[in-house]
Formats: structure tokens, C-alpha cells, sequence
């Protein structure tokens, strides 16, 4: 039996601090797999811009086709036609929530299902930031349409800013939970 002098000490959490919050998780590892999203959907954006005619569209499924179509505006075309400005605000806009959420990483990263929310924030944010800053516009490429109704194009980045903040609030209601 190895005597207790043997045996590495068990550090407690620092005080004020959560189990969670002082976990091991570097959140560097967040802001990887961050970049691992922009990585992703500007692969995408390349290969349709490549591949594609703007406004051209080819049929996947019955309900999915793959598009070229660029957005001047934030979600839903929002203010794609307001002059030039929206370009800047928008980018400007993503920047701050990117700095934000970069700060919110540092500061939770033991949180596991908010930094992964965090981190498709960031990277789609980032994505189409980058989008912004090249082109002046977003490229679109995913159209979903049903019985003749189509939703408006979006893209890797749009989806995984949707999906972070699903789970973003999946995990509030989670926290809400556990402590009532």
C-alpha cells in the first residue's frame, strides 16, 4: 500500500470557482474548433463560387438544392439593399460579437455545451465576416424549399450560428433546471 507522501495531492477547485470553471479545457481548444467552422464553410463557399453561375441552381433532393447567391443584408436579405453601409456595420458587428465570445471562452471554458455553442457563434460569425471583408457581400449556397415554398439561401456559417445558438439556449434552460 503506497503511504499518503506518495500519492499526488488532490488540488480543490480555486475558491469561487465551479468544478466546471476550473477544468483543464484550454480555451484555445474552442477557438480551434472555431476556426475549424470557418475552415469549413469558406471550403464550401469556394467550391460553389467555382462550380457555379451566380443565381444558378441544381437539385439535390426534392426539398434541398445547392445555389449561388450572395446576401448584402444580414439574415432573411435584412437591409441588402440600404446602400453600401449595412457592409460595414455588419462586418463591424461581427467583430465585436467574435471579440465578445473570444472573451467568454477565456473566461467559461470549462463549460462545455456553452463554449461549444461559443465556438459555432464564432466561427459562423467569423465566416461570413470574412465573407464581408473579400467579397462585400455573403455567399449562399443551401436552398430548402417545400411544396413550392423556399426558404431563403444560407449557408455553413448561418447553420452554425443557428445550431450554437440552439444550444446556447438549451443549456440555459439546462442550468435554470438544476437550479430550481
Amino acid at each position: 500500500m503506497a503511504s499518503s507522501s506518495t500519492r499526488p495531492a488532490r488540488q480543490a477547485p480555486a475558491r469561487g470557482k465551479s468544478k466546471a470553471a476550473s477544468s483543464n479545457v484550454t480555451p484555445w481548444l474552442w477557438m480551434a474548433f472555431a476556426l475549424l467552422v470557418v475552415m469549413i464553410d469558406q471550403f464550401f463557399k469556394v467550391v460553389i463560387s467555382r462550380s457555379f453561375q451566380y443565381g444558378e441552381s441544381r437539385p439535390v433532393t426534392s426539398f434541398f438544392n445547392l445555389v449561388l447567391v450572395y446576401n448584402k443584408g444580414a439574415a432573411f436579405s435584412f437591409l441588402a439593399d440600404a446602400g453600401g453601409w449595412q457592409r460595414w456595420f455588419f462586418t463591424l458587428l461581427g467583430v465585436v460579437a467574435a471579440t465578445v465570445i473570444i472573451w467568454l471562452l477565456k473566461r467559461h471554458n470549462g463549460q462545455k455545451m456553452f463554449c461549444l455553442s461559443l465556438s459555432l457563434i464564432l466561427g459562423g460569425a467569423l465566416g461570413n465576416v470574412i465573407d464581408r471583408l473579400v467579397h462585400g457581400y455573403v455567399v449562399d449556397f443551401i436552398q430548402v424549399h417545400w411544396d413550392g415554398a423556399y426558404f431563403p439561401s444560407f449557408n455553413v456559417a448561418d447553420s452554425a450560428i443557428t445550431v450554437g445558438a440552439i444550444l446556447l439556449i438549451w443549456d440555459e434552460l439546462r442550468r435554470v433546471r438544476k437550479s430550481s
